[in-house]
């Protein structure tokens, strides 16, 4: 997980000061919505009404969201009124994996999902899996809300899961 991350910052620094572009970086949340992994019928969507999408460990780890619209309408922002700088596309609402799966399971009238110890996620998921359902952290869309005047029309993964 250190190496995706230290690329990842890497790639980041190299965006920042290459001359040639605009300098603008735009860190994605998890998107849901239509064409996503988290549409109706999708892969992930799937996995969890399937419950094959088990919480791992105290499920603690806190993801951002944003609805696939709201991402394209950040973007258009970007490219318009971005100046040098990293910008959050997140919704306003971070959550613990704890707190999300169940309710977009209930959404998806799906019972509950399976709740397995830490070394069993990294059997099925990996080191990187275990540390998203465990230890992630969310993010905050403040500044992207603030320098590209924009604002997303889900403003939380509840109301956008309900829609989709």
């Amino acid at each position: 997980m250190r190496e995706v991350v230290e690329s990842i910052r890497h790639l980041e620094a190299a965006v920042l000061g290459a001359r040639w572009t605009e300098g603008v970086v735009l860190r994605y949340g998890g998107f849901y919505g239509p064409g996503t992994s988290l549409a109706p019928g999708a892969a992930q969507t799937e996995l969890i009404r399937k419950r094959r999408y088990p919480l791992v460990g105290d499920g603690g780890g806190v993801w951002s969201f944003i609805h696939i619209a709201d991402a394209a309408g950040a973007t258009v922002a970007a490219v318009e009124h971005g100046e040098r700088g990293i910008y959050n596309v997140v919704d306003d609402d971070p959550a613990p994996v704890a707190e999300w799966l169940p309710a977009l399971a209930r959404k998806l009238g799906a019972r509950p999902p399976l709740r397995v110890p830490r070394f069993v996620g990294r059997i099925f998921a990996g080191e990187t899996g275990v540390v998203m359902m465990t230890e992630l952290r969310g993010a905050s869309n403040a500044k992207a809300k603030r320098e590209l005047g924009w604002r997303p029309e889900h403003s939380s993964w509840r109301q956008g899961f309900a829609a989709v």
